[in-house]
């Protein structure tokens, strides 16, 4: 049953993308979206999730020390591939590159969401049914995001598509990794805390001056606050 929930996974992350290439025209509004749902992501879904996980063991100012330590790493990457910038003619070269990282990152967090599936099932069926539940609900985002952060960043759509097949196959890979090791609870709040901070990057400091970047501000922003909304929703639902 689990690797059904995983191929379910794919499906969603595959729809998410093909939305997102198939409109490309209206990208600034996609792009609205993604930023409110990587955002409400990071605060409403990986942030609460962290603080359960590993409250029994570990302080809650630890998780946001990490989440705080991730949002610099984020920075710091994206500081080192912007400084690489030494001639006109790499502009476009070195935005594919931020694009790539902000794909790697996103496929990282699909195969840590289905690596918590497959821990998930391990404690028990209906734990696992709750997380696997919250990971669908997102995924179709997941496909959304990873395809706006290449064509966001002058990649191409095969490119997009690349990024798009990783990030669909992550969560079965996560499941089976699964099945290889085991990762305590805690410790997997506190993976989750990192990630939160690298989301929060995302949101705030890229995609949402991209989104509303040449283009009315009113659309972009409604966008942003429906993807916020949208992800509460699923989230809230999904418990």
């Amino acid at each position: 049953m689990v690797y059904l929930i995983g191929l379910a996974a794919v499906a969603c992350t595959f729809l998410g993308g093909y939305f997102a290439l198939r409109f490309k025209d209206k990208l600034h509004l996609i792009l609205g979206f993604s930023a409110g749902a990587v955002i409400g992501v990071a605060l409403l879904d990986l942030l609460p999730e962290s603080i359960e996980l590993s409250s029994k063991f570990y302080e809650v100012k630890l998780v946001t020390l990490l989440i705080s330590i991730g949002f610099i790493l984020f920075m710091i990457f994206d500081r080192m591939f912007s400084l690489h910038l030494h001639a006109s003619e790499e502009h476009c070269e070195n935005e594919s590159h931020r694009g790539q990282l902000g794909a790697v990152t996103l496929s990282l967090h699909s195969f840590l969401d289905g690596l918590g599936i497959g821990l998930a099932f391990q404690v028990s069926p209906l734990i696992g049914w709750i997380v696997a539940a919250a990971v669908l609900a997102h995924d179709f985002s997941d496909g959304i995001n990873t395809v706006n952060m290449i064509l966001k960043n002058r990649g191409k759509s095969k490119m997009a598509t690349f990024w798009l097949v990783v990030d669909a196959l992550a969560p079965m890979a996560g499941i089976l990794a699964a099945s290889f090791i085991h990762i305590s609870s805690p410790i997997l709040g506190l993976i989750l805390a990192v990630f939160t901070g690298f989301f929060l990057y995302l949101g705030a400091s890229d995609l949402i001056p991209e989104s509303h970047h040449h283009h009315p501000t009113l659309w972009t922003t409604m966008s942003t606050i429906l993807g916020i909304a949208t992800i509460y929703s699923v989230v809230t639902l999904a418990k």
